[in-house]
């Protein structure tokens, strides 16, 4: 019998990965808190631990070192695993796992909603409504609207299929483009100036990388037209947050839809009193449906991993 320490709330909800995890004869420990936990709070837990399910925990070099008598994997109940030290990993023998596309639908259609949302300006006319007023606010359609995507793996390819559905033009930029998206959807990739400069819409669906953080700056912003809106579903990392609220704030962009954030939780209130911002709790991926697969894959994998298998999305 291993233990498996899983951290995740939404794990915790998901009956049948508990399941296949206990009907395999392990012991699971649930440990959930409110936000994601920091290292020194998982240091005290991780130990004599064959198997930890994280969501977005702090599990550094000390975590893992903590843990590594014992610990086997660590499988990231989600498809980002920007924060595990991978090489720490790696130095002390335990595997990394993920679970690529099993929540890309939902995250898309997050995106997808808040462009929506954005467009029309139903958040703003939902606020009148409850303060007692009937005011109409003018939105704009988003047929042939121009859309810039910053990444196309599974969840961007998926945003993709539904805007073109809604008539329109396709942007992308992939270090590796998908020829299929090409092809049957019409998307030109192209370089990340071209698609500042000519987004009415730009979605972001990048890791954060040395490569990436802060990507959309002053700069970028400065190359971007003044009707353009933000959508971040991916990773706070990826924005420049002083920029985009300077941006906001003086009309230099029309708007932003925000799933992720530097840190989290959000508290910085300057974006509070915005009327040309929507903030989800990086919920992207939390849906009946997504956690129900992220859940059960992330829990196959701790099950391969301790049979002695090898595991299908391992990253070291």
């Amino acid at each position: 019998m291993a233990v498996i320490l899983t951290t995740p709330r939404s794990f915790a909800g998901c009956k049948r990965a508990r399941d296949l995890l206990q009907q395999a004869g392990h012991e699971v420990r649930v440990q959930t808190a409110a936000k994601p936990y920091t290292a020194n709070e998982l240091l005290p837990v991780i130990q004599g631990v064959d198997a930890l399910i994280a969501g977005l925990d702090e599990i550094n070099s000390e975590v893992i070192k903590a843990g590594a008598p014992t610990l086997k994997v660590i499988a990231r109940n989600g498809a980002g695993y920007n924060n595990i030290d991978t090489e720490a990993a790696r130095r002390y023998g335990v595997l990394v796992t993920v679970t690529p596309g099993a929540n890309s639908i939902s995250v898309c259609e997050l995106a997808f909603a808040l462009m929506m949302a954005l467009a029309r300006k139903a958040h703003l006319m939902d606020g009148n409504i409850r303060q007692g007023q009937w005011l109409r606010v003018p939105g704009s359609e988003l047929f042939e609207k121009t859309l810039g995507v910053l990444g196309t793996g599974a969840i961007g390819s998926e945003l993709i299929k539904r805007c073109r559905a809604f008539g329109m033009k396709v942007l992308a930029y992939d270090l590796f483009p998908n020829e299929e998206l090409s092809r049957n959807y019409a998307v030109t990739y192209t370089n990340l100036e071209t698609i500042y400069r000519e987004a009415d819409y730009l979605s972001l669906h990048l890791p954060s990388t040395a490569q990436t953080d802060r990507m959309i700056n002053a700069g970028a912003i400065a190359l971007m037209k003044k009707e353009a809106t933000i959508i971040n579903t991916a990773r706070g990392e990826l924005i420049d947050e002083a920029a985009l609220l300077a941006a906001l704030e003086s009309g230099r962009l029309a708007g932003a839809g925000l799933d992720a954030f530097t840190h989290e939780p959000f508290t910085d209130q300057r974006f509070f009193h915005l009327d040309n911002v929507i903030m989800t709790p990086h919920s992207g991926a939390y849906t009946a449906e997504s956690v129900e697969r992220t859940s059960a894959a992330a829990a196959e994998e701790v099950l391969r991993v301790l049979a002695g298998r090898k595991p299908l999305h391992a990253i070291c």
